[in-house]
């Protein structure tokens, strides 16, 4: 009993950042400057990153140096980039619930680098998952016409992140987890700041509001919520943190309702349930569960098969 609930708190702790993540798409679109995505994926990244680096004073050694820039360009940098051109080009909803598929994307990948085979329970989870996204997608394709370069960053962001996430398990780092996320989002902001600016010239004038978005996508979106994430990653390994990521979506949508005023209506609560589901069946505590019960009415047919009657009337 007290193993499954340290288990379901690990849970707990790892759809956290989920949902901070599932706020980003209402919040860029409600109060941050339009059209400039690379300016505030640095922001989010860069600073509270250099902010991590000097509290910890600690720098990568060895092969941390190029694969904390690997690692940080594909969860951090290019991640941020895709990201935020989808949530300026998509409806909040849209743009959280195409994160629904990486499940499927990182069991795919786990297996490529890991050779790792997905449990039947965790594809059945990762389809049920793609199903509310189809749900999802269809019902908010409806309200407003959708943007091909923005689902296609949307896309991208997921399939690089997904690299980013089992390369994070299959090279274990040796230092704790908030110094390889600091390492990661200094690496990832560093990455993109010439980029933008570059493409989107110097930094826009920013409000009031714009800055408490910033702070907030940065201090919780970027530095709690990276920590919790990749400590999860750890624990539970690529695939069901993948799967705790479909809260993702869920809160996107009931953002997008709340200070967007998106459409919400049957098709959203069914999908959502399938979601919401889909996350409770992929963890190990209902994983086991199934498997005993699964290996116990086994073994009562079994049973009654060993102890039926011979056709001729007599026991073998």
């Amino acid at each position: 009993m007290e193993d499954n609930r340290a288990r379901w708190a690990d849970v707990a702790m790892t759809a956290l950042p989920a949902a901070i993540w599932g706020s980003t798409y209402a919040v860029t679109q409600q109060w941050l400057p339009p059209g400039r995505p690379l300016f505030a994926a640095t922001v989010r990244a860069l600073p509270v990153g250099l902010l991590m680096l000097l509290w910890l004073r600690r720098l990568p050694k060895g092969d941390w140096w190029w694969r904390s820039l690997v690692l940080g360009s594909l969860n951090i940098g290019l991640f941020y980039a895709l990201l935020f051109l989808a949530a300026y080009r998509l409806p909040s909803g849209l743009g959280a619930t195409l994160v629904a598929t990486a499940p499927m994307v990182t069991m795919a990948v786990a297996w490529l680098l890991l050779r790792q085979r997905p449990a039947r329970v965790s594809l059945a989870a990762g389809g049920v998952g793609l199903v509310g996204v189809a749900l999802l997608v269809l019902q908010n394709g409806l309200d407003k016409p959708l943007d091909p370069l923005g689902l296609a960053a949307g896309f991208l962001a997921v399939v690089l992140s997904s690299f980013g996430f089992v390369l994070t398990r299959k090279w274990t780092p040796t230092d704790d987890v908030v110094t390889m996320t600091a390492w990661q989002l200094v690496a990832g902001g560093l990455v993109l700041l010439p980029i933008g600016l570059v493409i989107e010239g110097a930094p826009p004038a920013l409000d009031l509001r714009a800055v408490g978005a910033l702070a907030y996508l940065g201090l919780l979106g970027s530095g709690v919520a990276y920590v919790l994430w990749f400590r999860g990653l750890s624990i539970l390994g690529p695939t069901s943190a993948s799967i705790i990521g479909l809260v993702n979506p869920v809160v996107g949508v009931l953002l997008g309702v709340v200070l967007l005023g998106e459409h919400f209506g049957p098709v959203h609560l069914v999908a959502m349930l399938l979601v919401v589901g889909s996350v409770l069946v992929a963890q190990e505590p209902v994983r086991d569960g199934l498997a005993r019960r699964s290996s116990r009415a086994r073994g009562l047919r079994s049973g009654q098969v060993r102890g039926a009657p011979h056709p001729s009337g007599a026991r073998r």
